[in-house]
């Protein structure tokens, strides 16, 4: 039996890196999937990869109600919601936290933090009349470590940690586990804004910071939150857990 055979989840910034991968590991274990991102050609791809079991959809989660008409769509192609992954997210390249203009912070907040509320809204009524659900968040060892560079990006990400576990005390009554990823920085397209730079030198100096000796993949990601979003993990809820080769140990 597959872990999600007959659940049907929707997963923001599913054209690319983590959200991607967790598409595909999740249709691979049985789950119908959204694939929702700005980038509608990826996304499309995305679903095309997958088969029949995806459909791929445009979506600024800054927006409710782009964030509305994506739930609606996830119910008019499969007929209910089970999981949604917040996966989408953004940053400011590394540097002083005085250097970030305000149109950048207002984009930080609208894709890390508002997001979240918008589909909060969208799904929490759908999964309560269905009697549960599962709502993920990807969230980052930036919300658990801070390091300097990166402010605005770990005060969004902190503040996803403390919603979810908030949100997971007030929805345990209707049966909607709600959970966070905290990865490592991995192999994503906004890599070189976390870093700065991408170049070998700065990938080796990031990698002798965690103890397992690598940056995170998305495999590494969508494995976590395959088991977060399956029945294995029905007892666990308000978890920020930790995919980062022990970095914050």
């Amino acid at each position: 039996m597959k872990r999600l055979a007959g659940k049907t989840a929707i997963i923001t910034g599913g054209a690319s890196g983590f959200g991607e991968a967790m598409a595909k590991r999740f249709a691979g274990e049985g789950a119908n999937v959204v694939v929702a991102d700005l980038n509608l050609v990826g996304a499309e791809k995305v679903a095309a990869d997958i088969g029949k079991s995806a459909v791929a959809i445009h979506a600024d989660v800054t927006r409710k109600e782009e964030v509305d008409v994506m739930v609606q769509a996830a119910m008019d192609a499969f007929g209910r919601i089970d999981i949604m992954v917040n996966n989408a997210g953004f940053t400011h390249r590394n540097g002083s936290m005085l250097g970030v203009d305000e149109a950048t912070f207002d984009l930080i907040t609208g894709v890390n933090m508002k997001a979240i509320y918008y589909s909060a809204l969208a799904v929490v009524p759908v999964m309560e009349r269905q009697g549960g659900g599962s709502i993920i968040t990807t969230a980052s060892t930036a919300g658990l470590r801070p390091r300097p560079g990166l402010t605005w990006y770990n005060a969004s990400k902190g503040w996803a940690i403390s919603a979810t576990k908030s949100m997971a005390i007030e929805l345990a009554p209707k049966n909607i586990r709600v959970n966070c990823l905290c990865p490592v920085a991995g192999e994503t397209p906004m890599l070189g804004l976390f870093m700065g730079e991408d170049t070998p030198e700065k990938r080796a100096q990031f990698k002798a910071t965690v103890p397992l000796g690598r940056l995170s993949t998305p495999l590494d990601v969508a494995n976590a939150a395959l088991w977060l979003a399956s029945s294995e993990a029905d007892f666990i809820t308000g978890v920020a857990l930790e995919v980062d080769g022990g970095r914050c140990i």
